[in-house]
């Protein structure tokens, strides 16, 4: 439960947080199978959760899943209101800093999409798996990796167990899925990972 003092609607069912790109210059292919996979947790009958911005691949995600009649919610920092542009046409969460944002994402999700992004993508999945790493959540992240565009991410992460930094199991700290279809079956597949033990972040 967040220690954030905000108020979002219930939700029982299935919650996917979707870590992407806010850019509007993004390869096109990017930006429809965000605006696919927006559409597809709709279809499952799970909430969206989301970085709040209804530009780039997050404005695409969101208007996927609420035209298709899913549940959304966005959390987003104030200071980004102007540059990421609220998408107010679902349930949206006004936080003050990049901190309460990502708590509040991790908070409200149940498993985790990570699709093409920026700087901002790899610092939001980075720190999830961080915490992985240390054992403090046991919740599914899965890579929606689109032409490739997270391998060079995946080879780091090798290189980095290569070099005796990173124990090999980590690499089984994710699942990397090439299509939205795919990544989807991955989240169902993941529907029944056990309650977490602790979570001490």
């Amino acid at each position: 439960m967040s220690s954030i003092p905000v108020t979002i609607a219930p939700f029982d069912g299935l919650s996917v947080c979707l870590f992407c790109g806010s850019s509007d210059t993004a390869h096109p292919d990017y930006t429809v199978a965000a605006r696919a996979f927006g559409a597809a947790t709709a279809a499952q009958g799970w909430r969206l959760v989301y970085g709040g911005g209804g530009v780039g691949l997050m404005g695409a995600s969101a208007r996927g899943a609420h035209e298709a009649g899913g549940r959304v919610v966005g959390i987003m920092p104030g200071f980004l209101r102007s540059r990421e542009r609220l998408y107010d046409e679902v349930e949206t969460i006004v936080v003050t800093s990049m901190h309460e944002r990502k708590t509040l994402m991790y908070d409200q999700s149940d498993a985790f999409v990570v699709a093409p992004g920026g700087v901002g993508t790899l610092e939001e999945v980075i720190e999830l798996l961080s915490w992985k790493r240390l054992d403090l959540h046991a919740k599914p992240v899965i890579f929606l990796n689109i032409n490739g565009f997270w391998d060079i991410l995946f080879s780091l992460m090798q290189h980095s167990v290569d070099e005796g930094m990173t124990p090999p199991s980590f690499l089984d700290a994710w699942v990397v899925c090439d299509t939205v279809d795919a990544a989807i079956a991955a989240i169902r597949d993941a529907e029944h990972t056990p309650v977490l033990q602790h979570d001490h972040r």
